[in-house]
Order: C-alpha cells, then sequence, then structure tokens
C-alpha cells in the first residue's frame, strides 16, 4: 500500500471514530484501565499512575479531547484540546486550574510554546480544522497556525498555503502541530492534509516545504505528519524529528529539509517527539495487537527513546525488546493504563503528564517518576 493511500485509509478511521463519538461533559470512566496505585514503566524509567490530577469542573471547564501540553517559563502547564468553551487551560503542577480562554479553535490540535527575542514566551496553536459539530456530527474546515501570548493575545496567523502559492486548489491544509527553531523560524508539520513540512521565519513568512508523497526517493515522503520537533541534544548538529505516524516511524532531516535517517517503531502509531535531556518522549496514539492489525480502539501508551534514539522505556505498554539491533514490534500491555496516548510533558522533576484523546473526557494523567 502507498504512503497515500495508508495516510487516506488512517485519515478516514480516524474520522469514523470522531463522528461516533457524541460530544458531552466528560464523565470518569476508567474502570477497565489500570488502578492509580500501579506503576508503570521499564528500566529505570517507572512511574505512579495519577488519574486525578487535573482538578477541573466538566460544567464550568468542559473537555472533549485532550490534545497537547507544555510547561512555561513559569512552571505553568499550559494544555490545548477543541471544546471551544475553553481551547486552553492553564494548571500549576499540583493540577489546580489557574486560567482558561480560547473560544476560536474547534480544531485546536498542537501546542508549541516558545520565547520571543524579549524572552517573552508566546504559543504556536494549530488548528487542525478536524471538529464535531453539537449533534456529534464530524465535520471539516481550513486549519490555520496561530501565534498568541500564554494569556491569549492574539499575534498573527499562517492560513492556507495556496494563498501564497505553495499548495495546488487540491492539497488540503490541516496543520497538527509547530515547531520553532533556535533562530525563529516556525516548522509547521501539515499532519492531516498534505503532509508536508512548512517553513516560514519568525514572522510567518515563508522560507521553503518538504516531504509531502511524490518524492522520487520515498525515504523523503512523509505519511500522516502529525508531529514535528527541533533536536538540539547534539547542539552542533541541530536536526527536525518528524513523525509519518502511518509507517510508525520519526524522519529525521536537516534544519533547511535534507532526509537524513529514520527510526523505525514497529507497533506505535507515534505522536510529536518531545525532547527532555538527553531523552525522547512521545504519546502512541493506537498500536497494534500480537497479529500485527492496528487496534483503533482504546489503544495506546507512551515510549521513552535515549540520546542513541533506542527505545528505553514504554510505560503502558510492553517492556522494549530489540534482536540483533531492531526493535520488535511494541504493543499495548494487557492491562492497559490509557486510551490514547496524544501527548507528552516532561517536568523539572522528569514526572510525565500524558495527554489523551477520545478519552471520556478527562484532562491529562499525570505520571510521577519514582
Amino acid at each position: 500500500m502507498t504512503g497515500r493511500r495508508q495516510f487516506i485509509k488512517e485519515t478516514s478511521l480516524l474520522g469514523a471514530v470522531l463522528a461516533a463519538a457524541p460530544i458531552k461533559s466528560f464523565a470518569i470512566s476508567h474502570q477497565h484501565l489500570r488502578p492509580d496505585d500501579e506503576t508503570i514503566g521499564h528500566n529505570g524509567f517507572r512511574y505512579k499512575v495519577d488519574k486525578a490530577w487535573g482538578k477541573i469542573s466538566p460544567d464550568s471547564n468542559p473537555l472533549l479531547n485532550c490534545h497537547e501540553m507544555v510547561q512555561d517559563s513559569q512552571g505553568r502547564l499550559i494544555m490545548v484540546g477543541d471544546n471551544t468553551r475553553n481551547n486552553i487551560l492553564i494548571f500549576d503542577k499540583s493540577g489546580k486550574l489557574l486560567d482558561n480562554w480560547g473560544h476560536a479553535y474547534p480544531g485546536g490540535h498542537g501546542l508549541t510554546l516558545a520565547q520571543d527575542d524579549s524572552g517573552e514566551d508566546f504559543l504556536l496553536i494549530a488548528d487542525c480544522g478536524w471538529y464535531q459539530d453539537k449533534t456529534g456530527k464530524f465535520n471539516k474546515q481550513q486549519g490555520q497556525i496561530v501565534k498568541t501570548s500564554v494569556d491569549g493575545r492574539f499575534h498573527f496567523a499562517i492560513g492556507h498555503p495556496l494563498t501564497i502559492g505553495i499548495y495546488k486548489a487540491d492539497e488540503p491544509f490541516m496543520p497538527t502541530e509547530t515547531a520553532v527553531a533556535p533562530n525563529g523560524d516556525i516548522y509547521v508539520a501539515d499532519g492531516y492534509g498534505s503532509d508536508y513540512i512548512i517553513q516560514y521565519n519568525s514572522k510567518g513568512q515563508y522560507i521553503r516545504h518538504f516531504g509531502g508523497h511524490n518524492n522520487a526517493d520515498n525515504e523523503h515522503n512523509l505519511s500522516n505528519a502529525h508531529g514535528v520537533a527541533v533536536d538540539l541534544r547534539d547542539k552542533a548538529n541541530p536536526r527536525l524529528i518528524c513523525t509519518s505516524r502511518a509507517e510508525n516511524c520519526f524522519k529525521i532531516f536537516t534544519m533547511d529539509g535534507k532526509y537524513l535517517e529514520r527510526v523505525d517503531l514497529p507497533g506505535m502509531h507515534i505522536c510529536r517527539a518531545v525532547i527532555k535531556g538527553d531523552n525522547l518522549y512521545a504519546g502512541v496514539c493506537w498500536s497494534k495487537d500480537a497479529d500485527g492489525k492496528t487496534d483503533w480502539g482504546d489503544s495506546g501508551f507512551v515510549t521513552i527513546l535515549d540520546k542513541n534514539n533506542r527505545v528505553v522505556s514504554s510505560p503502558g505498554g510492553m517492556a522494549p525488546m530489540y534482536e540483533n539491533g531492531i526493535l520488535r514490534p511494541t504493543l499495548q500491555a494487557a492491562n492497559p493504563t490509557f486510551h490514547h496516548g496524544h501527548d507528552v510533558c516532561v517536568d523539572e522533576d522528569e514526572n510525565l503528564y500524558v495527554c489523551q484523546w477520545k478519552a471520556n473526557y478527562t484532562p491529562p494523567v499525570k505520571l510521577t517518576r519514582v
């Protein structure tokens, strides 16, 4: 199956699953999942589960899907979701809600935090365009990237690349993620649209794009380019880690879009890479079963890679196993912890906050490192 056909199949299945989920206030319903006193993880990366971390009311602060979370320079945890009652929720580390705002992002999906030249924090919000109306019907509209302050002041928006001649009329733009380089350049992952990574300068002016589906070398293609991240672990050689989720891998490029290598993660429908220290963390939104078929139901976990991009732990999943240097397919643990691991935020104490998609309208799950 070509990357394009696999991408269409995956996004069609995603749409069908989303369309079947009615809009309602979240209800805690984790009876089939692990109890909160369980410890999960492997090889020194072990965590105690706290599903009751987020202290919010479903009446005043309802959630639909909890998509991504970042930590600002004050230590606050900022979450984006797709409920337009409150797209942005800001917590302290105890789970207390400090602030909320945002009503204009029905496809609120990606969240990136960086600093401008003055050192002030700002946010990039990716509205992917997938959304549900009040009847639960699944819809799509044009996506956008919006730059704001952490308290919601609008800076600028990046709209459809068709308007500046990058895309053809039949190429959709449904961005899922952004990343910011040390020089301020912005990278946009069009993960539900045309699978390009688009590079802009700090003012939102176009520089180049790469990826997509039509490269002569298939390794340069992306299929469900769900995430993009700047990897500065080797400071002399900064790189871009791009998700090719339908291929169960990360693909690594130079900062100007030249393909370097891939990191295969068999069995894992991986989301964006999150770098903290020497390690890479990522949510796994779906995993495959023992027969190699993707479980589109309540599957998924978290995975952690070391500085050499080898998996060292998969909390909520099976222990990583390598044979002759090749990672064997990693499956969800028999007794699941998560519904769908969509993103991971890592605090200064190396605790994790796991955002889940389609998880009974619940806030992030905290994993305290032990």
